[in-house]
C-alpha cells in the first residue's frame, strides 16, 4: 500500500502540511491524490475506531457464519450485497473455509441478534446455514489496541 495511505489509516486528522513534510513532497501533491483517492473510492469513508467499552452503550457485536448457494448469475455478490443493506449489519466478508460469509452486526441485546439471524438472515433464499457468536471484548481493533492498562504486558523473552 502506498506510504499516504498507511499514514491516513493511522491518521486521517493528520494535517495536509504534516503530510507533506512526512512524505517529501509538495502540499498541493497530497491534497491532489487524498482528492484522487476520495474521487477513485480508494478512500471510502473516514472513521474513528471507539472503545464501545469506555461508553455507557450497551451495543455489542455478534458475528454470523453464513453458508450460502452462490447464484447462478452473479455468484456470491448478489447474496451478500442483499445482506449489507440490513441497516444493523456493520460488515460482510466472502470467507474461504467451512463458510462463505461472514457478517458483523450490531445491537442491544442478544434477542436483536437472534430476531435478525432467524426472521431476516437464516430464511433469505440462497442462505443454507448459519452459526452466531456473541463478541465479548475487543482487545485490538483496526490495528488499534483497546486495552489502555499500565506498563508493557508482553511476555518476557528469555534464553
Amino acid at each position: 500500500m502506498n506510504e499516504l495511505l498507511n499514514l491516513l489509516k493511522q491518521n486521517a486528522f493528520e494535517s495536509p502540511e504534516n503530510l507533506a513534510k512526512i512524505l517529501g513532497i509538495t502540499v498541493d501533491e497530497v491534497k491532489k491524490q487524498i482528492a484522487a483517492y476520495e474521487r477513485d473510492g480508494v478512500i471510502r469513508a473516514y472513521q474513528a475506531v471507539v472503545n464501545e467499552e469506555k461508553l455507557d452503550s450497551s451495543l455489542f457485536t455478534t458475528v454470523i457464519e453464513v453458508k450460502i448457494t452462490p447464484e447462478s448469475e452473479g455468484g456470491f455478490d448478489r447474496i451478500a450485497d442483499r445482506i449489507s443493506r440490513f441497516p444493523e449489519v456493520e460488515s460482510v466478508f466472502l470467507m474461504s473455509g467451512g463458510f462463505d460469509l461472514l457478517v458483523f452486526i450490531k445491537g442491544r441485546t442478544m434477542q436483536e441478534a437472534f430476531r435478525f439471524v432467524s426472521e431476516t438472515l437464516a430464511i433469505m433464499p440462497g442462505v443454507i446455514s448459519t452459526a452466531t457468536h456473541f463478541m465479548m471484548k475487543a482487545y485490538k481493533q483496526n490495528g488499534i489496541i483497546m486495552h489502555t492498562g499500565e506498563g508493557d504486558e508482553r511476555l518476557k523473552v528469555s534464553p
